[in-house]
């Protein structure tokens, strides 16, 4: 079978400015490789978002495509505001006339137990995950909605389903997933595929911040940035047709995280005490059913009486 390319496209990859070991450096090599021209977009902060762990180089991440035949152009703005969202997609649209690929990676991260990360890192980790995918992707999406075509691979995390020292960072990564399964429902009449992946990849960030019993401890080091990217690219490309995904890659691992609806059970005049004496049913997993796919016809049954905007 034919090589799956991008030759004509253009792809945005936020957070594609890391050194080596690097999720978003990997994403940006792997596309601008199968022929896509590549925006490279990064603040250039590093992982904690203040430079203090490393300083992160759009410029130097673009030299390294060119180098390597490719085409790719640096981007500086912050994905945490709306202006300059439309800024990153803009540098798209003056260097090449369009967007086809969004690659949502851009964020940072404050470890900390929960009430002691402090406010300005609870706004910083919020604002450059979850507003940075709502910014670019509402800076992205008319283009794509006019061209009746896009891409978008958001990165979530399974540290959503409980991690310790994250939880702020989790928050934010389970309001990306929830945002891109929303997303996949808007988009689907447009042919605009939005998909959540949770890669599980030793970085650099993990190199300088965990301490080394946890970094030999189950195969961590031996997961590489370069094992998500083929996901990330299958995944944007037009052969794609699933959306709506929560999907994973673990060393070379693919594959895909679903939610149940447990059975339960049924009455229909409850009270605190019928809940109480029902639980372990409502609990019970046997005969659960994965949460359907996005359904499209929603938009056909739901109407919502008009808000003005403020």
């Amino acid at each position: 079978m034919a090589d799956m390319r991008f030759d004509g496209e253009v792809a945005i990859v936020t957070g594609g400015g890391g050194p080596a070991p690097n999720l978003g450096r990997s994403f940006a090599m792997l596309l601008a490789a199968r022929g896509a021209k590549v925006v490279v977009n990064d603040l250039g902060v590093g992982a904690d978002g203040r430079g203090g762990l490393y300083t992160a180089s759009a410029e130097a991440v673009v030299d390294e495509i060119r180098k390597a035949g490719g085409e790719a152009v640096a981007d500086t703005h912050s994905v945490a505001g709306a202006a300059s969202a439309k800024a990153i997609v803009q540098t798209a649209l003056e260097t090449w006339g369009r967007i086809d690929i969004l690659v949502n990676n851009a964020g940072s991260t404050a470890p900390g137990l929960f009430e002691e990360v402090s406010d300005a890192d609870v706004e910083r980790v919020v604002g450059a995950h979850l507003l940075g995918n709502i910014w670019t992707c509402r800076a992205a999406w008319s283009h794509m909605k006019r061209a009746k075509y896009g891409r978008i691979v958001n990165i979530t995390s399974e540290a959503i389903f409980g991690f310790p020292y994250l939880t702020v960072y989790a928050a934010a990564k389970g309001g990306i997933f929830a945002l891109s399964r929303n997303l996949a429902l808007e988009g689907a009449k447009y042919n605009i595929k939005v998909n959540a992946v949770g890669p599980r990849a030793t970085t650099l960030k993990h190199l300088l911040l965990l301490e080394e019993s946890a970094l030999n401890s189950d195969g961590r080091r031996s997961r590489k940035p370069e094992q998500v990217a083929p996901l990330i690219g299958y995944l944007a490309h037009r052969d794609c047709a699933v959306s709506g995904k929560f999907m994973n890659a673990l060393g070379g691992h693919i594959f895909e995280t679903i939610f149940l609806n447990t059975p339960g059970y049924t009455d229909q005049d409850p009270t605190i005490e019928s809940v109480r004496d029902n639980f372990s049913a409502a609990l019970d997993q046997k005969g659960a059913l994965g949460i359907p796919d996005v359904d499209v016809s929603k938009y056909e049954r739901t109407q919502f009486k008009g808000i003005a905007p403020i």
